[in-house]
């Protein structure tokens, strides 16, 4: 593409230095690596800055100038120089409506037409585009043949109808209002739109298709007041570079990372990576960036106005000032969020880009919009093993939906490593499992009679009927136990470690270094609880409501009793479980099915695990309406800390609500049921259930199985399948309504869009919540349950590409936030790893017979003066850790002898059924290994996290050099301006400061 330049520059730039017939090749704009869009022109070096100068010099507006409008065009330019501002004006009006027939539309000129008001026939408002007098066209303009102008009033139609746009198919939608005709708030509703156009914003109406009670309002913000806007909230926009390199190494390195890159040809591609030529938008450029200034605009590179500021800019901008328009009177009378709560308007959000599908493959024909190229480079399916292209995920959903997905492809492939080396121990065990001497031991034992577990129904049982029990448990707890639960602990602390390198990396990429959040509004219902007591903000320096501490503090113990009262019930349902597991394991043993009364425990164990996951889900929806409840009881004071409140409770519950029952058959299960002859009882009536001959772990290993399986396929559900059933109902409902005309009616953007579902009322808050409550499965039991970070890497292959679905096609395109962390996320997690060193501790300790086996071997065993040898010194193991137990004792016309687990004398001892020896040598085992186990971990944890600093060297290096750039740029490019100015003037000017 070319575009002839000549002194028709000077309608921008006020005294350009250019040529009559320079022409400059136009490079395709693409989005940076630092900030979007930056563009290619960047590189332009100081000396030719006055080509792309600025075009807006506030200082010098004429009320009663517009601009006038300017469809495109290819053309070459002669300029006269006009004098009179009256000739300029006819000059301007004859000239440029010559040209709106054209294809190509200088970029800079503003291309509205002059008289157009946006509104529908309810609408008077005005927009008043005052532009600079250096604007005006000082010199008459000839161009080439022209096509007719048909082409252009069809192509404007056919823009508008895109629903992209404003009916004259130039104005792009920025934000769209929804509200219903019958609603009564009219006064509220036209106050709130008209100090939008006083605001600068200009505003169309346009009812739907398909309900004629539903009014859309379209939003698009001029240029003028975008600058404007982005100055009050130093949004960074790119600046020219420079090309010199930026550190030693780039200069001593060039040719070693030349011949690297000729190597790395020659390799395979990876197929991991994203084709940069399906996504040319992700190609990296250099740029360098600065808050937005109008007095200082000349120092921006600015290519085309209409994508200076990228779709997501503009519409946080909209979002900025739709929170802070007034609808009535008052101080507290303000905001977009207000007015949705009192049902003024029926919802607000940006529009998408157009349709995710189209007719036509996209490597033959290329993306429609940014919406499509997300579905076929990120959301489909068939893209499950690419990285993520997180540069274009920030461009469109904005940088905190960006760093979710960044953190969620982190944190999956930090999974790899763990998922293969769990994977390792469980093969381990499989492929030893027909060697270790425990199961050959019990699977042998045909002569070992075991003591009745019930008292009424349950019949003697020989030891050799758990062989397949035993075996089972070697997969988990074999000799890689302790190994991986050591691994783990480490990896936690280098997943998160590495994540804050990574978020670093990723604050610098896309400008989140020097970012500050904007001092939040005031939640309404705080305003009007504490309207009469204020204070002066010491930010701000206003009087605002507060909180007095008494009152604070009443309410937060109101609060915290609220969440154990919800954890009392949370304990009370696990006892109902284990009420459960009580009665059904004697009806089982009775069963007349002879499978199940051959395997009562495991249907007892089967049947518990789903009850509890069915009661799991149930409480999950109370929890939620209760942490509602006393997070508002609270009155927190802005909506972040109202956010970060329920989202702490709404952890709390469900990691509760989903670990109790775990933790009690970890460490409760069997340790209180006494012995034969002297069991203890619930109730005075059920017996407390003990473990299984080959240990507890089988049945620690299916609740944590069976609740995670179900648990991914619920959420994905609700996630996905969810959304989809009620997006098939609304369109359904349409279709019976008669709303559809017989004939096909093409819907505009804006009504498709309200047709979709809004983004969850917590944000992120339920997809975060998730993937935590996923962290604490795979890192706080892993010990017992080595396939938990298997499972849950699987299952984040899927999730990834389940949210990328959802966001991109049947969600509302949600407001482009941005933030610079994953916010109270972050301490959870690092309170979770803690957690998981003290949990797998106490699992290996007590759930596991790892001690037991260890100090059998160089205790009691045959190993005991040779040390520690294979499986050979465990045996006799099994005959070791079993008891034994008189029949006849029990009464129930039994004889001989019965083997139970435990460390107890024989009845034939002068201190029957008393601990042994070996009792005491096993429990202090235990509590020096959790001893020696934290300690260790801990402090390889800690030595890790010093190892690892937050922030690469590099990068430090990189930021410096950048900011030292950054001021350097700045004043050669404000000393080219002043010298340019001198010379438009005349004076003398030097090559030094003035």
């Amino acid at each position: 593409m070319f575009q002839t330049k000549t002194k028709f520059g000077q309608l921008l730039g006020g005294g350009m230095n250019t040529s009559k017939s320079e022409t400059v090749k136009e490079h395709p704009l693409k989005p940076s690596r630092r900030s979007m869009p930056c563009l290619a022109q960047s590189q332009t070096h100081p000396q030719s800055l006055s080509k792309h100068s600025s075009f807006l010099q506030p200082n010098r507006v004429q009320p009663q100038s517009r601009p006038q409008p300017l469809s495109a065009g290819t053309s070459t330019a002669t300029v006269d120089v006009v004098s009179e501002r009256a000739k300029v004006m006819e000059t301007l009006e004859n000239n440029l409506l010559k040209l709106s027939n054209t294809e190509y539309s200088d970029p800079f000129l503003d291309t509205g037409k002059d008289k157009d008001t946006y509104t529908d026939d309810s609408e008077h408002g005005n927009y008043d585009a005052r532009t600079d007098q250096s604007l005006l066209i000082q010199n008459k303009l000839t161009r080439q043949k022209t096509e007719p102008r048909t082409k252009s009033s069809l192509k404007a139609d056919a823009m508008a109808s895109s629903g992209l746009f404003f009916k004259d198919g130039k104005k792009r939608i920025d934000y769209i209002l929804v509200y219903k005709k019958s609603s009564p708030q009219v006064e509220k509703r036209s106050t709130f739109e008209k100090n939008l156009r006083a605001e600068g914003l200009m505003l169309e109406r346009e009812p739907a298709v398909t309900n004629s009670d539903i009014m859309f309002v379209k939003i698009h913000c001029p240029w003028e007041t975008l600058c404007k806007y982005a100055e009050r909230m130093n949004i960074r926009m790119p600046f020219r570079k420079k090309c010199y390199y930026t550190d030693w190494r780039s200069k001593t390195m060039g040719s070693l990372q030349r011949n690297m890159r000729e190597l790395k040809s020659w390799l395979p591609r990876n197929p991991m990576k994203l084709d940069k030529e399906a996504l040319p938008d992700l190609e990296e450029t250099d740029c360098y960036t600065a808050p937005f200034s109008r007095a200082r605009i000349h120092h921006f590179t600015i290519n085309n106005k209409d994508s200076f500021f990228s779709n997501s800019t503009r519409s946080r901008i909209v979002h900025h000032m739709l929170q802070r328009t007034k609808y009535e009177d008052g101080k507290s009378k303000m905001g977009i969020n207000r007015l949705l709560n009192n049902g003024t308007y029926e919802a607000a959000f940006p529009p998408h880009e157009g349709s995710h599908k189209s007719r036509h493959p996209i490597k033959t024909h290329g993306a429609q919009n940014h919406r499509h190229l997300l579905y076929e480079r990120w959301a489909r399916w068939g893209m499950w093993y690419k990285y993520q292209p997180l540069d274009l995920i920030r461009r469109y959903f904005g940088e905190k939906i960006g760093l979710y997905f960044a953190w969620l492809g982190w944190y999956t492939g930090m999974l790899i490593p763990a998922a293969l080396v769990g994977l390792f121990v469980f093969l381990y065990g499989l492929f030893t499992m027909d060697s270790s001497q425990v199961s050959k031991e019990i699977c042998e034992a045909n002569e070992t009679i075991m003591c009745p577990m019930c008292e009424r129904n349950c019949t003697l049982q020989k030891l050799n009927e758990s062989c397949i029990y035993a075996k089972v448990t070697h997969l988990f707890d074999n000799g890689g136990t302790v190994f991986f639960a050591i691994f783990m602990a480490i990896w936690a602390t280098v997943f998160l470690e590495f994540w804050k390198r990574r978020r670093a990396v990723l604050t610098y990429d896309w400008d989140l270094i020097d970012w500050e959040d904007e001092e939040e509004e005031l939640r309404p219902q705080f305003e009007a609880k504490y309207s009469q007591v204020e204070r002066v903000n010491p930010i701000t320096g206003k009087p605002e409501p507060f909180q007095p501490f008494p009152d604070k503090l009443s309410r937060l113990m109101v609060s915290v009793s609220g969440i154990f009262f919800m954890i009392s019930l949370v304990l009370t349902a696990v006892f109902a479980v284990v009420v459960y597991r009580l009665v059904a394991m004697e009806q089982f043993a009775s069963f007349k099915w002879y499978f199940i009364k051959k395997y009562w425990q495991f249907a007892t164990s089967g049947t518990g695990v789903c009850i509890n996951f069915m009661i799991i889900m149930s409480l999950n929806v109370v929890y939620e309406k209760v942490a509602y409840l006393l997070t508002d009881l609270e009155h927190p004071r802005t909506e972040s800390e109202w956010e970060n409140s329920f989202a702490l409770k709404m952890f709390l519950f469900q990691f509760v609500n989903l670990n109790s029952s775990i933790f009690y058959i970890a460490f409760f299960l069997g340790r209180f049921a006494g012995r034969p002859g002297k069991y203890n009882k619930l109730f005075n009536r059920w017996r407390l259930e003990e473990c299984h001959p080959s240990g507890c772990l089988i049945d620690l290993c299916l609740q944590m199985g069976v609740i995670m399986v179900l648990k991914q396929m619920w959420n994905n559900f609700m996630e996905l399948g969810y959304p989809l059933l009620q997006n098939w109902w609304s369109r359904r409902k349409m279709k019976r309504g008669g709303q559809l005309m017989e004939h096909k009616v093409s819907l505009p953007q804006w009504e498709k869009d309200w047709n979709l579902q809004p983004m969850n009322l917590h944000g992120l808050m339920d997809e975060y919540l998730e993937m935590v409550l996923q962290f604490g499965f795979t890192t706080i039991f892993v010990a017992a349950f080595p396939l938990a970070p298997l499972l849950a890497l699987l299952n984040n292959i899927i999730e990834i590409r389940l949210d990328a679905y959802k966001f991109v096609t049947q969600w509302r395109r949600p407001m482009p936030a941005r933030a610079t962390d994953i916010g109270i996320w972050y301490g959870i997690l690092e309170g979770i790893g803690v957690l998981a060193v003290i949990t797998n501790a106490f699992v290996i300790a007590i759930t596991s017979d790892y001690i037991p086996r260890f100090v059998y071997a160089y205790k009691y065993g045959p190993c005991t003066d040779q040390g520690y040898r294979q499986e050979k010194c465990l045996k006799g193991y099994v005959n070791s850790s079993l008891s034994v137990f008189d029949l006849s004792e029990l009464g129930m016309g039994y004889s001989g002898y019965c083997r139970y687990r435990d460390y107890r004398a024989p009845p034939w001892s002068s201190t029957p059924y008393e601990f042994t020896l070996q009792f005491w040598h096993v429990l202090a085992a235990r509590l020096a290994f959790i001893i020696v186990f934290e300690h260790l971990v801990f402090g390889i944890k800690s030595f890790i996290a010093y190892l690892i600093p937050d922030m690469p060297k590099d990068l430090c290096d990189r930021m410096r050099r950048e900011k030292y750039l950054v001021q350097e740029m700045m004043y050669e490019a404000e000393l080219e301006h002043l010298q340019r100015e001198r010379k438009k003037n005349g004076k003398q000017y030097h090559h030094e400061w003035p």
